[in-house]
């Protein structure tokens, strides 16, 4: 039996890499002590838990200067997730106990006492438009999507697959088709949907039809609760997790199935170290695994639509058109709302009716400013200006949080001319509410202030029920008569409302002025999922307003034509030679003058293209960003032929830098394949 233990300790700082070697106690022998076992060490002054990586029978230590684990944890982390958190390290260009802090136990660095949790009880769901727990006849086109997954699964066989189908195509149905014929095979089941506040039905079609062998990660349960879920799983009893992104490292053993739900959602991606994108992790899992990937969109991404497999499901099951889609032309309209748009509201409450209408902007006013000196509200700590929220009685900055009283006059002048530009939700339910609320024809409103609980989140005033979750705020406008559901993107996402006849997308324009290659693709995406939100119960119509009618990502929608737009896409992204025909690396490093995070760029910069081929690969800055949080900032980005040939150089140089004394106060952070 080994006598060395390789453990990774639980520090985040880049400068101090792992693994490093103590000598196994015979008690800790008896106890079992392997890969994946969680062990209390010394390090230094401090006591810290580390993972075990590895063992061996020998050190480069000497005997007698080897320290042994104080103790060992319940329930260490499976074999697989250990050499997954290897990978995600790798290829993100993060350090590996960064990452093993992905597949720990929830909770896991609080408990360095190694006092056993008792169990608790699962977090309970609320039910929205649950389904019963009996399978549903499927329709051809259906049956025909499902049929390749099942052969795989027959051979466990490894396949990546997309399941391309307009919304409301009944793919939920063959996503619990799918785990059932997987747990037919003694096979676990991983599914991820982009936020769990935001799809509450699939939760809740995948108890009722599996009941307690379901268990549910997402950052809303209490730590006890996410614990006992991630230990029912890890012991066995649970065989199905449902769960965001963060469910893709879930300790589900003999895995053969993990499905992507609406795999085009941003949410997948992760924002902190390590930027990990959860589609990608799935795909590493689901390889090593011999599992079958299902990738599921009404709108797939560029990469998935190239790189799977795909089925089409172009009809919904019950014969219904998806609804047709108009496009208004607002260039010469100096109002907010179109006429058109103001008619078709006032017929729907005429007939009882309900709407969704979609703003991708939040607050009252974008910013203010003064109209005697033309002084800008801004962000102390930001390179932004601040959002009038207007309820609340506050300017808000959307980056870092900073919050200060909405000013009467100016700071510079005294004048109390202020102006207000732009309009987001807040001030579009205001206004919606004064023209259309007439007690029966209520206004909900989506958006962040309204997760966030903020004051003034609900509806104008007229909402009662102020921080109210967002699975009941979606369940009282569900059970409503009639009534419009304004918001964010949040309102395009997976809700399954039958009776929702009219969806009017506003400033549909505003996410093609983003300088991101990805604009158009996000576009399109808002545009087609808003409006698959609408007529699946009955007759509907979409109105979308822009300043740009002839944009082609608009048009496209306009026609769902999401085939067409895929393949004008992927034809524009290779010319271009953008991602999935290059491999992007950004790395952005900030410190508290601008001189410090300059210096450590080109530090980066010079070793990276020590690391660089000659040829197939191109290093763009350093260049300065906005200020954020304090901090100034330098980016560089990276573009690649080859993705581990551009992570390892990314990753080499970002560590030699972060190592050395000259730039101990600069922070790094990367990101492979922004988004």
């Amino acid at each position: 039996m080994a006598s060395i233990a390789l453990v990774q300790p639980m520090t985040t700082a880049r400068a101090l890499r792992g693994p490093f070697d103590y000598r196994i106690p015979e008690e800790l022998r008896e106890h079992g002590v392997g890969v994946g076992s969680m062990l209390v060490v010394p390090f230094g002054r401090r006591e810290l838990l580390g993972v075990v990586v590895g063992l061996s029978d020998r050190s480069d230590v000497a005997e007698d200067k080897l320290l042994a684990p104080l103790r060992a944890l319940e329930l260490g982390v499976p074999v697989e997730l250990v050499a997954l958190a290897e990978w995600v390290a790798r290829e993100y260009c993060s350090t590996f106990a960064r990452a093993l802090a992905l597949v720990l136990p929830p909770g896991a660095a609080r408990r360095l006492s190694g006092r056993r949790r008792g169990a608790r009880s699962a977090a309970e769901h609320v039910p929205l438009g649950g389904t019963g727990p009996d399978a549903l006849e499927l329709t051809a086109e259906q049956r025909a999507a499902l049929e390749p997954v099942l052969e795989a699964l027959r051979d466990a066989r490894h396949e990546r697959r997309l399941l391309h189908g307009v919304t409301g195509s009944g793919k939920t149905e063959i996503y619990l088709q799918a785990a059932a014929a997987a747990l037919a095979r003694d096979r676990g089941a991983i599914v991820l949907v982009p936020e769990i506040a935001l799809t509450p039905q699939i939760v809740t079609r995948f108890v009722e039809r599996f009941g307690d062998t379901v268990a549910v990660l997402h950052s809303r349960l209490t730590a006890a609760q996410r614990y006992e879920h991630w230990r029912r799983l890890r012991e066995g009893s649970a065989r199905v997790c449902v769960g965001p992104r963060s469910a893709a490292f879930a300790p589900v053993s003999a895995l053969g199935l993990l499905i992507v739900d609406e795999e085009h959602d941003s949410a997948y991606k992760h924002e902190g170290d390590p930027r990990y994108d959860a589609r990608e992790v799935a795909a590493e899992r689901a390889r090593s695994a011999g599992a079958v990937l299902l990738l599921g969109s009404a709108t797939p991404r560029p990469e998935t639509a190239l790189r799977a497999l795909t089925s089409v499901i172009a009809r919904r099951p019950d014969g219904r058109a998806l609804p047709p889609v108009r496009v208004l032309d607002m260039r010469e309209v100096g109002t907010g709302l179109h006429p058109e748009t103001e008619q078709a509201l006032a017929q729907v409450r005429s007939e009882g009716g309900k709407a969704i209408v979609l703003l991708n902007r939040r607050g009252w006013s974008n910013f203010l400013s003064c109209r005697s000196c033309g002084n800008v509200w801004s962000c102390p700590q930001c390179d932004v200006a601040l959002v009038l929220h207007r309820a609340g009685g506050y300017l808000a900055c959307h980056h870092c949080g900073h919050r200060e009283s909405a000013p009467t006059a100016c700071s510079v002048c005294a004048s109390t001319a202020v102006a207000r530009h732009g309009a987001g939700t807040e001030r579009l339910a205001h206004d919606l509410a004064a023209l259309f609320d007439d007690g029966a024809f209520p206004v909900f409103r989506l958006d962040a202030d309204v997760v966030a609980g903020s004051p003034g989140a609900a509806g104008g005033g007229h909402d009662a029920a102020r921080a109210e979750g967002v699975a009941s705020l979606l369940a009282r406008f569900a059970k409503a008569d009639q009534g419009v559901l304004i918001g964010t993107q949040m309102v395009a996402k997976g809700h399954d409302f039958p009776d929702v006849r009219l969806g009017v997308v506003l400033d549909a324009d505003a996410t093609l002025r983003f300088p991101d290659f990805r604009a158009e693709e996000r576009t399109f995406a808002l545009v087609a999922q808003l409006a698959g939100r609408v007529g699946r119960g009955g007759e509907g119509v979409v109105l979308v307003q822009t300043i740009a009618p002839q944009a082609r990502a608009i048009v496209h929608a306009a026609r769902h034509d999401s085939a067409g737009f895929l393949a004008a896409e992927l034809e524009r992204r290779r010319a271009l030679s953008y991602p999935p025909f290059s491999q992007l690396v950004r790395v952005v490093l900030g410190a508290d003058s601008a001189a410090d995070a300059r210096a450590a760029a080109m530090a980066v910069r010079a070793r990276m293209l020590e690391g660089l081929p000659p040829s197939g690969a191109s290093l763009l800055g350093p260049a300065p960003l906005f200020r954020l949080r304090g901090r100034e900032r330098q980016v560089l980005v990276l573009k690649a032929d080859d993705r581990r040939l551009a992570a390892a150089a990314v990753g080499d140089a970002v560590q030699h830098t972060a190592s050395g004394r000259a730039h101990a106060g600069v922070t790094f952070s990367v990101d492979v394949d922004p988004q």
